[in-house]
């Protein structure tokens, strides 16, 4: 009476494992990883990750959901806060802090792999786009700068880090800070090119 329960706690612990295996293999090799070495990170066979996820796509895509959903679930609570300056910062810095625990730029690419991952991505642009435009209408940041803008530079903190051999693990917050302050309105100047295609 007891296996079937049991069964079900091993299936749901491998796919966990796998899901932070294929993350911390798609970080340190890109895409392009094998699920052979993903099985073998998580210490299960390549049978079980296909009774899982049948193609690698619907790996990816699982990956993507779970790191971007909690971050769009934030960013839909931010929307409804007081402060709308301090509701994007507050949203750009669960971001970082995502990114200073495992590289997600792997993730960049995925929507053009997996249909899943295209449309939550588009979920968590589409939140950052609301978040940025709230904060524009509040003038918490400067009128010129458009939700795209602000999706380019999310990963800017942790990425000006690795050029460091050693960065202690919350640098990544000064140069957010020097992000943020250079989105606000005060002293700001025209800026030398119009927004890039929104994303």
């Amino acid at each position: 009476m007891t296996s079937p329960p049991r069964l079900r706690a091993d299936a749901a612990r491998n796919r966990q494992l796998l899901l932070a295996a294929a993350a911390e293999e798609f970080a340190e090799r890109g895409l392009e990883a094998s699920v052979a070495d993903i099985a073998r990170r998580a210490g299960v066979g390549k049978g079980t990750v296909f009774r899982h996820f049948p193609t690698k796509d619907d790996l990816i895509a699982a990956v993507v959901q779970e790191r971007i959903t909690p971050l769009i679930a934030a960013g839909e609570r931010l929307l409804d806060a007081a402060d709308a300056g301090a509701a994007l910062l507050e949203f750009l810095a669960m971001a970082a802090q995502q990114q200073q625990q495992l590289d997600l730029s792997f993730l960049q690419g995925a929507d053009r792999l997996a249909p899943d991952a295209a449309q939550t991505q588009e979920r968590l642009f589409r939140v950052v786009h609301a978040l940025v435009d709230r904060a524009r209408d509040h003038d918490a940041v400067r009128p010129d700068v458009t939700g795209t803008d602000v999706i380019l530079l999310m990963c800017a903190p942790n990425h000006v880090v690795t050029y460091l051999p050693d960065p202690p693990p919350d640098l990544w917050r000064r140069y957010l800070a020097i992000i943020f302050d250079g989105l606000r309105p005060q002293g700001a100047r025209p800026l030398p090119h119009p927004p890039p295609r929104s994303m």
